[in-house]
């Protein structure tokens, strides 16, 4: 898991978990037809707004909130470097052997065009498209979750309306108004939670997620094409290098990076 992730959470949810057992007892908060409120019109105004295909998809995405794999940068700009070096000296197809030990299949799919003798402008135009596809499908998921965010608010000030009639119109029996005012209040409770601690949060890191995704994706393309056309090792290693922040140059040589 994503220590950030973990760290979020855990402060939090922890924080408001905590201040709620300090004020009195817990069960307070609890309250199932606010829950329905809130969760019900949530979900409803999400399906309404987007295909249900895509709704059901975005809950997979959000697995890259919690489990990610990052990409390493300080290890891709020197073993593109490599491969710069390798295919000058032995030729662009010595790589074919080695396709199966590279990880990344968007780089192995440049490669392997390359290998097959592929133009560079052929080449940019494959690559740029699915990184372009795969950027729309990030911004996606991430407009789901911020739609979510939007509307857990306003389905929470439902439920807000909806124990406020009640209890006016039980107000000449007092023992009748506690069960409509929890709901009023409570309702507003989880979905002000819902949306800042879960939903807005969770489109921030995804949309994050994908620029650090898009950034690889970019520098794989720069590499490749660099490698094709013939370019030095060095030329290819500052190009890629200018990717990325002046700070994080020396760890990507392979040096410590300065403090």
């Amino acid at each position: 898991m994503d220590i950030a992730t973990l760290i979020g959470i855990l402060v939090s949810f922890g924080l408001v978990i905590i201040s709620i057992l300090l004020g009195g007892d817990g069960a307070w908060f609890v309250n199932a037809p606010s829950l329905m409120i809130v969760f019900g019109g949530t979900m409803g105004a999400t399906l309404l707004a987007y295909p249900l295909g895509d709704v059901l998809s975005v809950f997979k995405v959000a697995q890259n909130v919690f489990m990610y794999k990052s990409q390493s940068i300080s290890k891709l700009i020197p073993m593109m470097a490599g491969f710069a070096k390798k295919a000058r000296r032995e030729g662009i197809l010595s790589f074919e052997p080695q396709l199966d030990e590279i990880e990344d299949p968007f780089l192995v799919k440049g490669i392997q065009m390359a290998i097959d003798g592929m133009e560079s402008s052929s080449i940019e135009n494959v690559m740029t498209t699915e990184i372009i596809y795969v950027e729309e499908r990030h911004r996606l998921g991430a407009d789901i979750f911020s739609t979510m965010g939007t509307f857990a608010p306003a389905a929470g000030m439902l439920g807000t309306i909806i124990g406020l009639v009640q209890m006016l119109m039980q107000v000449e029996d007092p023992s009748q108004i506690g069960a409509p005012m929890a709901v009023a209040l409570l309702t507003t409770f989880y979905g002000t939670l819902l949306a800042n601690l879960v939903f807005l949060p969770v489109a921030g890191k995804l949309k994050t997620r994908s620029k650090q995704e898009l950034l690889f994706k970019q520098m794989v393309l720069e590499g490749v094409i660099s490698i094709q056309s013939g370019d030095n090792h060095r030329v290819v290693e500052q190009k890629l290098k200018a990717f990325i922040a002046p700070n994080a140059r020396l760890s990507a040589s392979g040096h410590p990076a300065p403090v």
